[in-house]
């Protein structure tokens, strides 16, 4: 699960409330994608990352909205159990919650980590307001 660290221009982080796709299922840490104005769980290759969400959502009936953290400069923290060197670019793994090898560059590593770290990420271009 990803965990907010920090903002790379300082400050505190923007939530917004985002109307959640129908049938979609959160949790809380997860990376999300917005597709047609409404946030899905995020997957590799997503050119419109909105985030990581700051609470759990369950949209099974539809209506629901979820807050997440939206900031295009956010610095997240992620379990990985590998090293990482900074500057390396990562993907993000299936669920929406952990990082795994590069194929697309969905994010970089913003600080070399050992294994033991967390692995501290921010977005490599994925994410809907990087210009």
């Amino acid at each position: 699960m990803f965990k907010f660290a920090y903002l790379i221009g300082g400050g505190a982080p923007l939530l917004k409330s985002i109307v959640v796709a129908d049938t979609v299922v959160l949790t809380k840490g997860m990376m999300v994608n917005i597709e047609t104005g409404e946030l899905t769980i995020g997957v590799t290759a997503d050119t419109a990352l909105g985030g990581v969400t700051n609470e759990a959502c369950d949209n099974t009936d539809d209506g629901e909205s979820c807050e997440i953290i939206m900031n295009p400069d956010a610095v997240y923290s992620v379990v990985d159990a590998n090293a990482r060197l900074i500057g390396a670019t990562l993907d993000i793994d299936t669920g929406g919650l952990l990082v795994t090898t590069t194929s697309n560059a969905d994010l970089i590593v913003v600080e070399t980590s050992t294994a033991t770290e967390p692995t501290l990420v921010t977005f490599a271009g994925s994410h809907y307001l990087q210009l």
